[in-house]
């Protein structure tokens, strides 16, 4: 039975590191304030004129090199972000042109935190069914010119970063790659975090009335996103064990979105896990919401951190509200 498995993976953060510190110098917070809410130190910002189809590239030039795959070989592109380059057309056109791509499918998808496991079940199943033999799905975000870098909205800013993410699905039939993917979604949170400005009920898709009230920056409810991430992570988590008789003893590592250190450690806690089971890289990079799972899973790979036969668990939460998981057996 043909399976897909994931046979390179790459990842890239732009140059410019940003400091709890720098931020505190232009609005009300502290390093102190940030580590203990978040987790994070420091977070990473693109370059002035840098999109996100910018930092794809490297990224996929990764995965690609690591699953000795070429650009002629890629059946469809599948690009994941809440920042594109433009409204229209979509990132995975522009990447497609900007790498030589074959004229082939390029689809944008917008699930904000979870769009990478979303884009990783649609290319699970191009190879189940044996339509495609290789997939891109990639992962990127340019968010730092998208923050509200204020004391208002500093509990939103300190947050996000920039970032990219990518991953080579080939067509297997050794019994590796992905066993199960299972996506959920609750839109009556959606108020909870999202962008209220630029949408299709105004009479005009931007407006000087919005821009002055700020509903043109990302808002959220921390304490609601909290509360509801921490049941979800677990849940969706123990969902994809359940599906395919694996316990949670055999797991080598969880690849988690990176959210919020402070859930990380609860959902660890819920699972009866030790900490060290759930990879964390968020301190470094920040939030880059539908990157952090590849980034975070091509750093592990290149750690040593999982080995050809692990059971690997990867799990999002954001936006949506949206919640997703997949088992993979690497």
């Amino acid at each position: 039975m043909t399976s897909a498995y994931i046979s390179g993976t790459g990842f890239y953060l732009p140059e410019r590191v940003v400091t709890n510190d720098e931020l505190a110098a232009i609005m009300d917070t502290s390093d102190e304030w940030i580590t203990a809410r978040t987790g994070i130190k420091e977070r990473r910002y693109a370059a002035p004129g840098q999109g996100t189809v910018d930092l794809a590239v490297p990224a996929v030039e990764q995965a690609l090199e690591a699953a000795e795959v070429t650009v002629e070989q890629i059946g469809l592109i599948i690009f994941a972000t809440s920042t594109p380059d433009y409204y229209a057309p979509g990132s995975g056109c522009l990447l497609q042109d900007r790498m030589g791509f074959g004229e082939i499918g390029a689809l944008d998808i917008r699930v904000q935190c979870s769009g990478f496991l979303y884009g990783l079940s649609i290319a699970d199943q191009y190879i189940r069914t044996g339509t495609l033999e290789h997939v891109l799905v990639v992962g990127a975000e340019v968010q730092s010119n998208a923050m509200d870098l204020s004391d208002e909205g500093r509990d939103t800013a300190v947050i996000f970063g920039d970032g990219a993410g990518a991953a080579v699905l080939s067509a297997n039939e050794q019994g590796r790659g992905v066993l199960s993917t299972h996506l959920h979604s609750q839109g009556k949170y959606a108020q909870e975090l999202w962008i209220g400005a630029a949408s299709s009920y105004a009479k005009q898709r931007f407006n000087k009335e919005d821009i002055d009230a700020g509903r043109h920056w990302l808002k959220m409810n921390g304490k609601e996103v909290f509360k509801n991430a921490v049941v979800r992570f677990p849940e969706v988590i123990r969902e994809a064990l359940a599906a395919n008789e694996i316990d949670i003893s055999q797991v080598k590592l969880i690849v988690p979105h990176q959210a919020n250190l402070r859930i990380s450690q609860e959902v660890a806690r819920r699972l009866k896990v030790p900490e060290e089971l759930l990879y964390s890289n968020i301190e470094r990079y920040g939030n880059t919401t539908a990157a952090t799972v590849p980034i975070a899973m091509a750093e592990a790979v290149r750690e040593g951190k999982i080995a050809p036969g692990d059971y690997v668990v990867l799990a999002a939460f954001g936006s949506g509200f949206t919640w997703a998981a997949a088992l993979l057996k690497w």
